[in-house]
């Protein structure tokens, strides 16, 4: 991803390894700051999947992998880095994927470091075809809805739903992005608003609630990401995706969900077996340290929701553009693969 600093550019990867160390930029920190941690165990690389310094189904695998990789290298048994790892976030799917690629990998005598690097690297190369399929949906002068962050910062580089958005905009088309705020932690507001504005693509921030407003006027199509798709097309995504994907049923408007296929877990026949996490209350009643809710006021905090397959015109993957009764394909295909990946 491009990240301005100052009169300059950096290209950067949301984690990697180098000199013995994972290294990932603090996405707590942006738009305010931008730093990069480093990490030596994978005690602290499962923390900082728990406290979210690294978020986005993809890069928490790509974390996850990184984090098996140090603990083969620091001689740590690699069951119990395994089960450590798993515990930190029930939802995203890609996590466990990982952690099962890495073992797989590790027990067969693979480089720690390059399985890990061959696993993001895989991950970027999937966001690039996300990107190439998806762009082919994009048309000169649309305007586009996005929620919570599916960019560079969650999927390593590039990104799921931006993948499509970055690559018309490099293609020459010109387009409008609506981004989501995505309460309460606003990722959207400031993750994608922060990658959008690196890349100079036109955009503005709307709040949650105003999505209906311009999605009955302006918006030409809504592209999100997900955490978990089910067997039968289900997905969990951030909370506010299902509101959306209603909302465009309602008004026609395309509703696409950008995905690799390492996000489909056959495991699980439907939505409703996806386990949802709940986080603080504090995310909702507190900005930074001061409570807005009155005193006594609880709150609720689910971190995800599930949006039914039937509300989902195609899920763009790097395989192609699915519609909902072609999920047997991506069945196909990601079981034809596992020796890949």
């Amino acid at each position: 991803m491009r990240v301005k600093k100052g009169k300059r550019s950096i290209e950067a990867r949301a984690v990697w390894f180098e000199n013995g160390m994972v290294r990932m930029i603090d996405q707590r920190l942006i738009p305010q700051r931008f730093k990069v941690l480093d990490m030596g165990d994978h005690f602290q690389v499962a923390e900082a999947i728990r406290n979210m310094t690294v978020r986005g189904a993809p890069s928490i695998g790509a974390a996850a992998a990184y984090g098996m990789a140090l603990a083969a290298r620091n001689g740590v048994d690699l069951g119990e880095a395994a089960n450590t790892l798993r515990g930190t976030r029930p939802t995203a799917y890609d996590l466990f994927y990982a952690v099962d690629h890495m073992v797989n990998s590790l027990e067969l005598g693979d480089d720690p470091v390059k399985a890990a690097d061959g696993y993001a690297d895989q991950v970027v190369e999937r966001c690039r075809l996300i990107g190439k399929h998806g762009a082919e949906l994009i048309e000169d002068e649309q305007k586009i809805m996005t929620h919570c962050n599916a960019g560079a910062l969650a999927t390593v580089d590039i990104g799921t739903a931006l993948a499509p958005i970055r690559a018309a905009w490099n293609e020459g088309r010109h387009i409008y992005v609506y981004v989501s705020e995505t309460r309460p932690r606003l990722q959207g507001m400031r993750l994608t608003a922060w990658e959008l504005y690196n890349e100079g693509i036109p955009h503005s921030i709307v709040v949650d609630g105003a999505a209906g407003h311009f999605l009955r006027k302006d918006v030409n199509m809504v592209i999100v990401g997900a955490d978990r798709i089910a067997a039968n097309g289900d997905f969990a995504n951030k909370i506010g995706t299902f509101d959306k994907a209603v909302l465009c049923n309602e008004l026609a408007v395309p509703f696409y969900v950008a995905a690799p296929i390492s996000t489909f877990d056959f495991s699980i026949p439907g939505g409703n077996d996806i386990v949802i996490e709940d986080r603080s209350e504090d995310e909702v009643i507190r900005v930074g340290r001061e409570r807005l809710a009155p005193k006594g006021s609880t709150a609720l905090n689910p971190s995800f929701d599930m949006t039914p397959a039937k509300y989902v015109t195609g899920f763009i993957t790097e395989v192609g553009i699915l519609r909902p009764a072609e999920i047997d394909r991506v069945r196909r295909e990601k079981f034809a693969g596992e020796g890949d990946l």
